[in-house]
């Protein structure tokens, strides 16, 4: 699998980034009542992401990463605590207005690809867009543009089942970044692909990282991680190492 990153005129700029963190937690806590008591997902997290930094959170099943990158990407708002974003605080907003700032801000790419079985892969690539109103006419124009800087125009009328699962998540990482979020989201984004196919998305993240994206990634593997610069590992819901990588 090869694929160019060159930029194109037509591509979206990101938004300027306002100064300071990117992302600031502070004492934020999920957990559920039970018959039992109280059960914690996430207890106390405090912490900062900044422009441009490529960030792994590792740690035990049941330790509370899914949990917090679906806070991060502001699809589950029943949690306590701060969170701001952007300079914008999260915690103050309504369900709509955090959907806003998901849809213009957020890439997500998954471990199962979720991508859309009955649309091709360059109605893939245009769903995000939609979701945005961006005009039709720059939206082809985008979509065209990146099907030719990840290299997969020749895929551009298949549909997912057509695809191997590199292919499957080359185009869910190019669905990620279509519309220049502030940051990607990675959800074990290897988690389905054999080892050289996992080493060539990891390599492109870490390409996507030196444009500037940022870049916060869920992994188990330890090899993924050292592609980033910081690892955040969690246990029992609770922050017990934030490391930066040399």
């Amino acid at each position: 699998m090869i694929w160019s990153l060159k930029k194109t005129a037509a591509e979206a700029a990101p938004a300027p980034v306002p100064p300071g963190p990117i992302v600031g937690l502070r004492n934020l806590e999920k957990y559920f009542d039970t018959a039992a008591g109280r059960s914690y997902v996430l207890r106390q997290i405090t912490t900062e992401i900044h422009p441009g930094d490529f960030v792994t959170i590792m740690g035990p099943s049941g330790a509370g990463k899914s949990t917090l990158l679906s806070i991060l990407g502001m699809l589950d708002a029943a949690w306590n605590g701060e969170f701001n974003f952007r300079g914008t605080p999260i915690h103050n907003l309504t369900t709509k207005e955090r959907l806003a700032i998901n849809r213009k801000h957020i890439g997500f790419v998954f471990q199962a690809y979720h991508l859309l079985d009955d649309l091709t892969v360059a109605e893939n690539l245009d769903v995000p867009l939609s979701y945005r109103d961006v005009p039709r006419a720059e939206r082809a124009a985008l979509v065209a543009d990146t099907l030719d800087r990840f290299q997969i125009v020749g895929k551009k009328d298949l549909y997912p089942r057509q695809l191997s699962g590199g292919q499957q998540q080359l185009v869910g990482v190019a669905r990620a970044v279509i519309a220049r979020p502030s940051v990607i989201l990675a959800d074990e984004p290897t988690g389905n692909l054999h080892s050289s196919q996992a080493r060539e998305i990891m390599e492109l993240f870490r390409r996507l990282n030196a444009e500037g994206v940022t870049i916060i990634q869920v992994t188990h593997s330890d090899e993924n991680a050292r592609f980033g610069r910081r690892i955040i590992e969690l246990r029992d819901g609770w922050i017990v190492d934030d490391k930066t990588l040399t």
